[in-house]
């Protein structure tokens, strides 16, 4: 079998996923996609009756060959693969086109009775697909990948989001869970999953948004000395405290020039939206509900609401803020580039007293080092690197991926580089991303 046929149907299987997001399992589209996959499965069945797609250390692989995440629907299938917590897809001869589509459509399934996946694909008429889950490696609770706990986070999100677009109430257990590994991850590495809230996507704001200022907040809650279980209320305060702006209408969020005084006001109502939607949903503490109503009151409470602005606001509200604000400030606006992550420490900093919690800032401050995780960076030997860890203890130890070489020349692989006592490197000045075409995130595991 060639590569070509074993990516035709990588191809297939990721538009008949992306299909799902707009026509229903049993729509006509979904139906043809669904045919023509079982005519490409048939083709390859002639020389082997069963077959495997999965991930290998992170590639994803069709049989004997391995693809890149850097085509979309190799991506897509991926981040399913790691969403679901699947190892992989077996697919066995005698596959129908209607097992397909039924494979389909309980993909899109959110709440399947009490079943898992795996448990609902065996028991529902699906016999010729196989999912393998994976198997823990013990019974004691182990640290995710943060890549992985990121991507986790952006499902749950999506999930809740959805439901609140559909008038549902939605469940906070797997907001719970996630936000547990984020702050897990966040005890054990401080800066990893802060590097990961450099992702940007902008096809869904939204969704990164809520996930990156909750990453940033767990930032500051850990350098302010937060126990841990108050780092899992701020987590989760901050992955909803957007939630509101999901009943404002969606020509005023997605506007891209300056809004009227009438569409402000309309955004205005947004934390108190939100504040009475998580009210409503399941094992949500009042902090919480601070969180979401307070994030825009400011340090000095002459933000909006205005009706909250003589109650008692948990200082977890704070925290959020000034993640909101810094993760606005790096992120690509029709009105602004986005800020490095040094040039929006220098902002954050203007806003101190008023807008900004003073002394939870300072402690955020002093935990990134002159350099956050995530800048990019100019030696004094002119090589480029990406700061890819900063010391716990101490923040001038630091180590870098170089990627532009001294002559300016982009490097095929990055070369590893600690900066722990060198004399004969030092960081000179920071680098805009934006100017040099980069994205920082695909430097990091």
């Amino acid at each position: 079998m060639s590569p070509d046929q074993l990516k035709k149907i990588i191809y297939g299987i990721s538009g008949a996923y992306k299909g799902l997001r707009l026509y229903p399992a049993a729509h006509p589209a979904i139906k043809k996609q669904a045919q023509n996959l079982e005519q490409d499965f048939l083709v390859l069945f002639r020389e082997k009756q069963q077959l495997k797609m999965g991930l290998l250390e992170g590639t994803l692989f069709f049989e004997n060959q391995l693809f890149v995440a850097n085509e979309p629907a190799v991506e897509e299938i991926s981040n399913l693969l790691t969403e679901r917590e699947l190892e992989g897809f077996e697919f066995h001869s005698g596959l129908t086109a209607e097992e397909i589509q039924r494979f389909f459509q309980l993909l899109s399934e959110k709440h399947l009775a009490g079943q898992s996946l795996v448990q609902a694909i065996a028991t529902r008429g699906v016999r010729h697909i196989r999912l393998l889950a994976l198997e823990p490696e013990d019974d004691q609770e182990t640290v995710q990948p943060p890549r992985k706990i990121y991507q986790r986070a952006l499902k749950v999100v999506s999930d809740i989001f959805n439901d609140v677009r559909l008038g549902k109430i939605p469940s906070s257990k797997e907001a719970h869970n996630v936000v547990n590994s984020m702050v897990q991850s966040t005890l054990a590495d401080p800066h990893a999953l802060m590097a990961l809230s450099m992702l940007k996507d902008y096809d869904n704001y939204t969704f990164t948004h809520s996930v990156n200022v909750s990453v940033i907040a767990l930032a500051v809650g850990q350098a302010a000395g937060l126990p841990e279980d108050k780092l899992r209320t701020l987590g989760l305060g901050a992955l909803l405290h957007d939630i509101g702006k999901l009943i404002i209408d969606k020509g005023i969020i997605t506007k891209p020039g300056r809004l009227t005084a009438e569409e402000f006001e309309e955004i205005k109502k947004h934390p108190s939206s939100g504040s009475d939607i998580a009210s409503k949903m399941d094992n949500i503490p009042s902090e919480i509900l601070d969180i979401v109503l307070g994030h825009h009151l400011r340090y000095d409470r002459s933000g909006y609401p205005a009706d909250a602005r003589g109650k008692k606001i948990s200082i977890l509200s704070d925290m959020t803020t000034i993640a909101d604000i810094y993760d606005a400030m790096t992120t690509l606006r029709c009105y602004q580039r986005p800020m490095t992550p040094r040039v929006a420490v220098e902002n954050l900093q203007k806003l101190s007293g008023s807008a900004l919690h003073p002394q939870l800032l300072k402690q955020l401050i002093d935990s990134l080092g002159p350099y956050p995780v995530g800048s990019l960076v100019r030696l004094d030997s002119n090589e480029i690197g990406v700061v890819t860890r900063v010391g716990n203890l101490d923040r001038d130890v630091m180590e870098l991926k170089i990627i532009f070489s001294s002559s300016g020349e982009k490097l095929d692989e990055p070369i590893p580089v600690d900066l722990v006592g060198s004399e004969s490197k030092r960081i000179v000045a920071e680098v805009d991303p934006f100017v040099k075409g980069v994205e920082i995130t695909d430097y990091f595991e």
